[in-house]
């Protein structure tokens, strides 16, 4: 028994003549076709053999097996179907009749093929219309693209936007080919069954590889994230981690931590830390601190003084998204404040430094090489000395 040979098919369904001129040539080489798939041809092999192939069109999926008597006894073997196609060959010395000797009778046969693959077209077209106004809310509905696709919430939509723009295209390409093919064989003009389809061949192979590669990362991208992202109750001893501790910005020895306040999963949520992944940025903490100063009240004698810290961090896989990324998280965090709350400042050892002040609030957004970090803290403690941590911060991981 000889072993299957598998090839990818060369180009889309419905060109029915680079099919019909492939598999001739396969035969050539000593691969005899035996079933077609989605995407691939199983071949057998053989002695090289000069062959006819002819695709044979019908309305239902399954073709009449008198009728495969009939042209079996014209010299046509059935070999396989898929989908509506059907395959039948002939050794081209027998010199059999064509199955479709009249082109116009070929065209009425079309008619139901041409119906179907335009009603597809249009199902494909509205769903590539929902998934971009699906994608649109999510990039732009509150102005942080960039935010988004760092999140990494957005990639797996954007990568199966493609693959459905991907979709609609060829099935636009299938509604038209067929209409056109239709258009012709009813003037007369037959179907050319030596079409030639290695170059379109190599396109399709290279285009059907790398959507094979997205519809892969789109499966994997959620696992990866699933599998990375964490959340711990934040230690009271200090961490070898990018963020900036209370007590650094304190740096008052009767800072202690606060009352546990809401408790879940065995992780104190008012003083927890969490870190993600994304493609986009592989290395992401996010971690909240909070404590008090017993016998300490706040400036305007509201209570006892209890500072807080908010501190999101990100490593980025390209650099150039560090800018976007911190106007996009002063959007994300500005609330009912004014963009012109939000002062840049010039740091020798920052490539961007925006801050912003209010009453007992300092945030510090920044970035340096590929590193982005956003630092909220509320507490008596100088602006400079949240902005020095932030850059000492930055240093931790290299670019």
């Amino acid at each position: 028994m000889t072993r299957p040979v598998y090839k990818i098919r060369p180009s889309v369904y419905w060109r029915i003549g680079e099919h019909e001129c492939w598999f001739a040539d396969m035969a050539a080489q000593g691969l005899f076709l035996k079933k077609m798939g989605i995407h691939f041809a199983r071949f057998e092999k053989g002695e090289p053999r000069r062959m006819k192939y002819r695709i044979y069109v019908t309305e239902k999926k399954k073709i009449p097996a008198e009728q495969i008597e009939i042209y079996a006894e014209s010299g046509w073997n059935f070999l396989t179907s898929y989908g509506n196609f059907h395959v039948f060959s002939s050794p081209e010395e027998l010199n059999a009749p064509e199955l479709h000797p009249d082109p116009a009778e070929q065209a009425y046969l079309l008619r139901g093929l041409d119906k179907k693959l335009a009603w597809n077209a249009i199902g494909v077209i509205v769903c590539l219309v929902l998934i971009i106004g699906m994608m649109a809310s999510i990039w732009f509905l509150d102005g942080t693209p960039a935010f988004a696709m760092v999140e990494g919430a957005a990639i797996q939509q954007m990568i199966l936007m493609l693959f459905i723009a991907y979709t609609a295209y060829h099935s636009l390409r299938a509604a038209f080919s067929i209409r056109t093919l239709r258009k012709k064989l009813a003037e007369g003009k037959p179907i050319d069954h030596r079409a030639p389809w290695k170059k379109k061949h190599r396109t399709h192979t290279t285009a059907a590889f790398l959507f094979t590669v997205l519809a892969g990362a789109s499966a994997v991208i959620p696992f990866m994230q699933l599998v990375k992202m964490d959340t711990k109750t934040l230690p009271e001893t200090s961490l070898d981690l990018p963020i900036v501790r209370l007590a650094e910005v304190e740096q008052n020895p009767d800072l202690v931590r606060s009352e546990i306040v809401y408790m879940s999963d065995n992780v104190d949520w008012g003083n927890r830390y969490s870190y993600k992944w994304s493609p986009l940025a592989p290395v992401q903490y996010e971690t909240d601190e909070s404590g008090q100063v017993p016998g300490k009240l706040w400036d305007d004698k509201s209570g006892e003084y209890s500072p807080a810290i908010h501190t999101q961090f990100y490593k980025l896989t390209f650099e150039n998204m560090a800018d976007e990324l911190v106007s996009d998280l002063i959007k994300r965090y500005k609330y009912e404040n004014t963009q012109d709350e939000y002062r840049k400042k010039n740091h020798p050892d920052l490539d961007l430094l925006v801050v912003h002040v209010e009453k007992d609030k300092k945030e510090v957004f920044a970035s340096r090489g590929n590193v982005v970090m956003y630092v909220r803290y509320h507490g008596d403690a100088e602006l400079g000395t949240v902005i020095e941590k932030v850059v000492e911060k930055t240093r931790l991981l290299p670019d």
